[in-house]
């Protein structure tokens, strides 16, 4: 498998993916697209992974770089790659497949829990997401769900929160890759975000209970494993 991941920012990479990744003995390649990398050929991939970052799909005046962006996912789309795409990553897709991107009603910062959608209980990715569990959120936009996409999971304030296009594209709003590390860089990288709104907790808040990375994990794992196998 040659999987391919589009980083935005220094301070949000692969997370627990690495790690299963590795496992797995991987050819694995990166663009970090805020050094203007170049971008490689689609048909040099398998598996794309769109990770997440504080802009918004719609920043192409301030990152030009996001529409050539846009058109590598279309690209990875039409060939029929699979196609993880996080927070930032997921509003991509949905740019890409036609759904407006916008501010959300609340800033969703924190450990809050999912809802699943009647799709999202018979869906083999939606059942992997246990119903009210927590997963770990930071985001202020959403994005209008794609047409032809299914609509998997919403949150208290967000209704978009996890969707599929066809069998090979996953959205995720929310991140299950975090681990203590990668939330401490976040933390440190847009501390500027972290104001007092309903949503939004502590960074003590945030990193109060270990096990919570612990359980996040143990839901990406097998949803890896489904979109690898497609």
């Amino acid at each position: 498998m040659r999987v391919h991941y589009l980083q935005h920012v220094p301070f949000e990479g692969l997370g627990a993916i690495r790690p299963w990744l590795d496992e797995r003995k991987w050819q694995v390649t990166e663009t970090h697209l805020y050094q203007n990398e170049p971008l490689p050929s689609i048909s040099d991939i398998d598996w794309l992974i769109v990770m997440g970052g504080p802009m918004s799909a719609n920043d192409e005046s301030k990152h030009s770089w996001l529409m050539a962006e846009k058109d590598f996912i279309g690209q990875a789309i039409n060939h029929n790659k699979s196609v993880l795409g996080i927070c930032l990553g997921s509003q991509l897709i949905a740019d890409v497949l036609g759904a407006k991107v916008y501010q959300n009603l609340e800033p969703e910062i924190g450990w809050f829990p999912l809802e699943l959608t009647p799709h999202g209980r018979q869906h083999t990715v939606g059942r992997l997401l246990p119903e009210n569990s927590d997963v770990f959120h930071w985001h202020g936009e959403t994005f209008d769900l794609p047409q032809g996409a299914l609509h998997l999971a919403r949150s208290q304030v967000c209704e978009n929160q996890a969707f599929t296009y066809g069998d090979r594209v996953l959205g995720l709003q929310f991140h299950l890759e975090t681990t203590r590390a990668t939330l401490e860089a976040l933390v440190h990288g847009c501390a500027s975000e972290l104001k007092n709104k309903p949503f939004i907790q502590s960074p003590n808040q945030m990193m109060s209970d270990p096990s919570r990375f612990t359980r996040l994990h143990q839901m990406l794992k097998p949803i890896l494993n489904i979109l690898s196998e497609k």
